[in-house]
Formats: structure tokens, sequence, C-alpha cells
């Protein structure tokens, strides 16, 4: 029988490869982006069907409950079950902290944190559904470790997604799912090329 994952964010960068590494080892893999990169998505979709594997790509917005619980139900019915999530969450801005709004905050938490958790819940409940337990593994940062000049509100929500990824692995080790997350430095990505300070 083979192991179904669901990635978000996959439109490019680390994503992407993620994905596609996912689908090279054998996993049918749902992928999922914001609808402005349908496109994109749309290729990668693509690339892990010519790998002989069942794929659906999808458009949504992870900050968003009902968005994200639609999103993985979709995956195990498309794919017949949800083994894997990786919940490559992100998105950064560059600021001081005193010129950084409320909405720039919440923006960046939206994502970054409320994204991570959402896809982390809603897997969970999936998965502990089945009784087969899986593997959910969200995207942190070196960043969620130790803080950065001008990347406070991103740094916060890294920190946040680490301690939340501790606890769900306590919490569901019981069921039999496994949960860690990817500290990853700086990559050269159209995300990091962003990125100016």
């Amino acid at each position: 029988m083979s192991r179904n994952a669901l990635v978000t964010c996959v439109a490019r960068g680390i994503g992407r490869a993620i994905a596609l590494r996912l689908a090279r080892d054998g996993l049918n893999v749902a992928v999922k982006d914001v609808k402005a990169s349908s496109s994109d998505l749309n290729k990668v979709q693509q690339e892990i069907e010519k790998m002989g594997r069942k794929s659906v790509a999808i458009t949504d917005d992870v900050s968003v409950d009902k968005a994200v619980e639609t999103m993985i139900q979709s995956a195990a019915k498309e794919l017949g079950s949800l083994d894997v999530i990786v919940a490559n969450e992100g998105i950064i801005q560059v600021k001081l902290i005193v010129d950084i709004t409320t909405e720039d905050w919440d923006n960046i938490f939206a994502v970054s944190m409320r994204g991570v958790f959402l896809c982390y819940k809603e897997a969970a409940k999936g998965m502990i559904a089945q009784g087969t337990g899986g593997k959910i593994i969200g995207a942190c940062s070196t960043l969620g470790h130790r803080p950065a000049l001008m990347l406070s509100h991103y740094c916060a929500s890294k920190w946040g997604v680490r301690g939340l990824t501790q606890a769900a692995a306590m919490e569901w080790a019981k069921h039999k799912i496994t949960v860690n997350a990817y500290c990853l430095a700086m990559f050269r990505t159209v995300f990091s090329l962003e990125i100016q300070i």
C-alpha cells in the first residue's frame, strides 16, 4: 500500500523540493499553495505525476481554519489516506520592531504560526481517525532558536512553531504520530532573495 503526503507552499523553493523528493521516494503527494501561484503549483503536480505518482493540486489559505480542514480532507480523499504532512508555511518581512504595525504582526503570525498550527491540528485529527499513525512536519527556522535583527516578528512566529511542535509531539505520541520541525538556515530561493536588510 502506497503512502500519501500533503506538502504546503510548493510552487517554488524548499516546498517544491520537498514535494518532489517525497514523490521520488515513492509517496503520492498532494500539493498546496495560494491561488496566485496556481500555475507553478500545477507544474509541480505534473512533475509528480510524470514520476508515476498520484497528485492533486489544492489552492487554499492556510490561515483560515475551515479552508485547512477542507484541504486535509480533500487530500486524504483524493489519495486514499494522509500519512505525512509537511506544513511548509512561512512569510517574512524585514522591519525594525518600532516600525512593525499590528497588521504586519498579524500577517506574519496568520501564515507562519496559525497556518502551521491549523495544518498540525487538522492532520492529527485525520490521522487519529485513520488509526494508522503518521508523520507531521513543520517549517521552523534557525531563527526559531536565535533571533535576528529586523526579523523579530518572523523570529517570534518560528519560536512559536518550535514550541507547538514539541508540545504536539508529546500529545500525539500515543497515537503513533511523530511531530518534528526542520530548522533551516538561509538558502538561495526566491523567498530569500526578497529579504534585504
